[in-house]
């Protein structure tokens, strides 16, 4: 699980804001596009954000692909890949979680996990420690009834269908994790409602990101003219 602090500036402050993220390699981590801004920082294996814990490893991000069709409108193809400089050092706290393969589908019904530090209650109460929530993953008319721009192949929907449980601001670009494997990154949900919620579907977008990482590999190789 990553942690991204983000700092951009309006008018003449600087603000800070935070999302979710998940390790797939040594230097490379997955996370929404609609959380980009100007500076980032990733912080990996953190339970207590504000706490300066011995297991936490802290990055500059050196480098970042946005999905070229991404819209912040529709949150059409919302993903991005962050390139951390250095690597990260495997421990017992920091590891990575391998997505799926291409198209690799995960049934309605099927009970997922999604972690960060984002916003507890309607009221925008916050928490410094990482928090867990489980949530079932939905049939594509639920959430094709509520969101216009819903598009059941790069998209999950999910959600608690009480109402007492789900993700909220700052969990953004999270895990869905389901049979233990990252299937679904947070990305967006309804104003005035917790459910259904909306996630990007990691498996149709395995190839562009397979290219991505070759392009990041690419960037390491010393300059052919020096």
């Amino acid at each position: 699980m990553a942690y991204l602090r983000i700092q951009h500036v309006i008018g003449d402050k600087t603000r800070t804001s935070s999302c979710g993220g998940f390790l797939i390699q040594p230097d490379a981590v997955l996370s929404a596009a609609h959380c980009v801004k100007v500076n980032i920082t990733v912080i990996l294996g953190a339970h207590n954000i504000n706490s300066q814990e011995p297991t936490q490893q802290q990055f500059h991000v050196g480098h970042w692909a946005i999905h070229p069709d991404y819209s912040d409108e529709t949150y059409l193809n919302d993903i991005m890949l962050l390139k951390l400089q250095p690597k990260a050092k495997w421990t017992k706290y920091v590891q990575p979680i391998c997505g799926p393969r291409h198209n690799q589908d995960v049934k309605p019904g099927t009970t997922c996990e999604v972690s960060g530090w984002g916003q507890t209650s309607v009221t925008g109460d916050k928490t410094d420690v990482m928090r867990v929530v489980d949530l079932k993953v939905q049939e594509d008319k639920v959430c094709e009834c509520s969101f216009t721009r819903y598009r059941h192949q790069s998209m999950i929907c999910a959600g608690e269908e009480r109402g007492r449980k789900s993700t909220s601001k700052g969990d953004s670009g999270g895990p869905l994790i389901c049979n233990g494997m990252p299937h679904g990154i947070v990305s967006h949900g309804l104003q005035k409602s917790l459910f259904p919620e909306v996630f990007t579907r990691v498996s149709y977008f395995e190839r562009w990101i397979h290219k991505q990482l070759q392009k990041f590999e690419l960037q390491e190789l010393p300059d052919s003219s020096d």
